[in-house]
């Protein structure tokens, strides 16, 4: 099956807050799409990007995308690449696909001298889990807080 990886546009917003929308909805959690388009136009698209964002096309058509950031670690003392979303439609999943995508970021984060990946993933997401170790990755029991404003 063909398919192509590449960096998010600004025509591929609205597909993209659609998969967003996706997303949520597989992994369980609140979504609003209102002003995400803007929002992350502003975040991807800037001088400084505070996200970046590649997407998967087949057939001419968005059916996934991952984003990330980099960021900071206090005990490495040096940058990461943080995964902060991978979504692929349920109908290509389990193509290696994933491991595609884990290959670019391993390249990108190498390219940027990171010292590692580092992603989460909700504990129903089962498939995803065993992905992940297979691919190599390690995970660590932690429980995530957050505050809402």
């Amino acid at each position: 099956m063909a398919y192509i990886i590449r960096e998010c546009t600004e025509k591929d917003l609205p597909i993209l807050v659609e998969l967003c929308g996706k997303h949520s909805e597989f992994e369980q959690a609140n979504y609003n799409r209102n002003g995400k388009e803007i929002l992350l136009k502003k975040a991807i698209f800037s001088d400084r990007p505070k996200l970046y964002c590649y997407v998967i096309e087949i057939r001419n058509n968005l059916q996934g995308y991952f984003s990330y950031t980099f960021d900071y670690s206090t005990w490495d003392a040096m940058t990461f690449l943080y995964l902060d979303c991978l979504y692929l439609e349920p109908e290509y999943r389990g193509r290696r696909i994933g491991e595609v995508v884990f290959e670019k970021l391993k390249e990108i984060a190498k390219k940027n001298n990171c010292v590692n990946i580092q992603w989460q993933t909700p504990v129903l997401n089962e498939r995803a889990i065993k992905f992940y170790n297979r691919i190599g990755g390690k995970g660590k029991d932690k429980v995530r807080f957050f505050i809402e404003f």
